[in-house]
């Protein structure tokens, strides 16, 4: 603006940005603007001119025009803008003051660590030699532990702790003055690791991040009295090396993955989030929960049941064409198998009992938190048995399966973190027949998906299944479905031809975890079976054999590992259960 005393404020045709000048012909919007552009000064400060040229007071018989005059601030808006011009210098003064000194701490920080990267440490070839362990090797008679107070420096001349040398990730830390504590994880267990005096001040000390592998070495302690770490014990470091550091800052890992990410971003990081401590828990109450069903169907029943390897590409269907995922096999149709229950009952006259472990995959647009596109899926076929013998193995295999797997310490511990309020279920589970439940449905006001009371012939709804079950609160079995909503495979109950001889298994919070049933043991009645669903008999040839060479009364049932996980730990979900969960769009990563 050219020299002048006079600064122009028009509140409604004005502009607070660079294309004002203070000018008559290019004004300011707001007089607090014209003072941050232009301020008063005590002796000879420009004189403010307001007027509103489009919105101001006109009286009745006025002329428009006047609004056009420009007139000095009135006494009112001058005592207020005052106010807020103070609260803006305010404002000024306290932002300078925060740049200045960011500008200071950032000048120490890199003064700081162009110090430490002349620290360099060595480790001191007096010490005694270290030996490696994992974070789990608790043996006494390999690791000792020295006792008492800590000094600053690590003392050797005693000799009482075993010098150790350990490898892992930072699962976490903190930093002290002087001191460093590390959270030290190798996938085995956990190690807290002290580091003090120099080691502290390093480079690679300062700029610590989650997730950093590290080899440290130093002396096994006792965590000294009112202090905690895992396995009471701490390993305070001598000598460190960092084998790869991890990113930071906007890159972090406690960055990209936190509590409160959205599902989707918690699903495109699942390589990260499975380095946490629940996720990984998780995967290792599943691990020992495979063992525990291998160890329960090999050993702790009688009789026992072989493990077999089924296909999984297959010709034929089990469970209804509409979830069928379908491929080209040399030229020939195909799907991934949704069972391998078929497979299994041509086992039984030469293996005897089978079972197997292997994943099953189900094309369902479903996104409901107990549905997966691929799981892993534990089935098993008796030979010679009745539908009450079906049951009683279900159930022992079952309560067999918690037993062995909370007898090991390390996954009971983990089953309790993770879930708390877990009990081991009674024995005789629960049962209800089909026609019951719907009974209850109708007495409790629990409606079907249309919204009407429940009906002989519904297909149960999950949620009405499950808040069944939770209201309840003890596993039930389910059983005597319908023979229109069910496989074409099942046998009918002889004294009920409306019914089948099958069974769910349901458990609180989570609903069906297993299904199963007698299967049909009659040529003519599986042929008639075909027929009922339509469902060409060609394909399933060396399925109906086996009621033309030596048929038996036999039958089966399939357990999703993940459902029976999401029960025994407490999980909201089944997609928390598995590696890399698979479901409606997402097949990554």
């Amino acid at each position: 603006m050219a020299p002048s005393t006079k600064v122009y404020v028009d509140e409604d045709v004005g502009k607070d940005d660079p294309s004002a000048d203070g000018s008559e012909a290019a004004p300011y919007k707001t007089l607090l603007f014209a003072y941050i552009q232009h301020p008063p000064t005590q002796s000879h400060g420009p004189e403010y001119l307001t007027r509103k040229s489009e919105t101001g007071p006109v009286s009745v018989d006025g002329d428009p025009a006047l609004r056009k005059e420009w007139k000095p601030a009135t006494t009112s808006a001058t005592k207020k803008v005052n106010k807020l011009y103070e609260q803006h210098k305010k404002k000024l003064a306290k932002t300078d003051e925060l740049a200045i000194r960011e500008k200071e701490e950032k000048e120490k920080r890199q003064q700081a660590m162009q110090e430490a990267m002349k620290i360099k440490i060595i480790e001191d070839p007096k010490l005694p030699k270290a030996f490696k362990i994992r974070l789990n090797e608790k043996d006494p008679a390999l690791i000792k532990l020295r006792k008492g107070t800590s000094e600053k420096d690590v003392n050797y001349s005693e000799g009482r702790g075993s010098r150790v040398r350990v490898t892992g990730r930072v699962h976490r830390f903190r930093a002290q003055k002087d001191v460093i504590f590390i959270t030290l994880q190798d996938g085995y267990g956990l190690l807290q690791c002290v580091l003090t005096g120099d080691l502290t001040k390093t480079y690679d000390a300062l700029t610590l991040t989650a997730e950093t592998s590290i080899e440290l070495w130093g002396e096994m302690w006792e965590v000294p009295p009112k202090q905690h770490a895992p396995d009471n014990r701490e390993l305070h470091v001598d000598y460190y090396e960092v084998i790869g550091k991890a990113a930071g800052d906007k890159e972090a890992i406690t960055t990209r993955v936190t509590p409160d990410s959205d599902p989707q971003t918690l699903y495109d990081n699942r390589h990260l989030v499975l380095r946490g401590e629940n996720s990984s828990s998780v995967m290792k109450v599943r691990a020992a929960t495979l063992r525990a069903f291998r160890q329960v169907y090999e050993s702790e029943i009688t009789p026992s049941c072989l493990e077999v390897t089924p296909p999984c590409m297959v010709q034929t269907q089990v469970e209804g064409g509409s979830t069928l995922f379908e491929f080209n096999y040399y030229g020939e149709k195909a799907y991934l198998t949704q069972s391998s229950q078929l497979y299994l009952e041509t086992c039984l006259p030469s293996l005897g009992n089978v079972f197997c472990v292997a994943p099953s995959f189900r094309a369902e647009k479903s996104l409901t938190r107990r549905h997966l596109s691929e799981y892993t899926h534990i089935e098993a076929e008796l030979d010679f048995i009745t539908f009450d013998d079906l049951l009683t193995h279900l159930e022992l295999v079952m309560f067999k399966v918690i037993e062995v797997a909370l007898s090991d310490p390390r996954t009971k511990k983990a089953v309790y973190d993770l879930n708390p309020t877990f009990q081991v279920p009674e024995r005789p589970f629960m049962r209800m027949r089909y026609a019951d439940a719907i009974t209850w449905l109708r007495e409790h006001d629990i409606k079907n998906e249309e919204g009407q009371p429940h009906e002989f012939g519904d297909d149960i709804a999950e949620a009405a299944e499950r808040k069944m079950t939770d209201i309840i609160n003890r596993p039930i079995f389910l059983t005597h479905f319908p023979v229109a909503i069910k496989a074409f495979y099942m046998k009918k109950d002889p004294n009920d031809l409306r019914v089948t001889e099958s069974v769910d298994c349901l458990m609180p919070g989570v609903g069906e975890i297993v299904g199963g049933s007698m299967r049909i043991d009659d040529y003519d009645e599986i042929m008639a079976a075909y027929a009922r669903e339509g469902i060409d008999p060609k394909p399933y040839y060396w399925y109906t054999d086996q009621r033309k060479y030596g048929t038996s009364s036999h039958g089966g049932y399939g357990l999703g590992l993940e459902r029976f996980l999401a029960w025994m730990c407490g999980r909201y979900t089944v997609r928390e259960c598995c590696l890399y969960p698979r479901f409606t769009n997402r097949c990554t990563p």
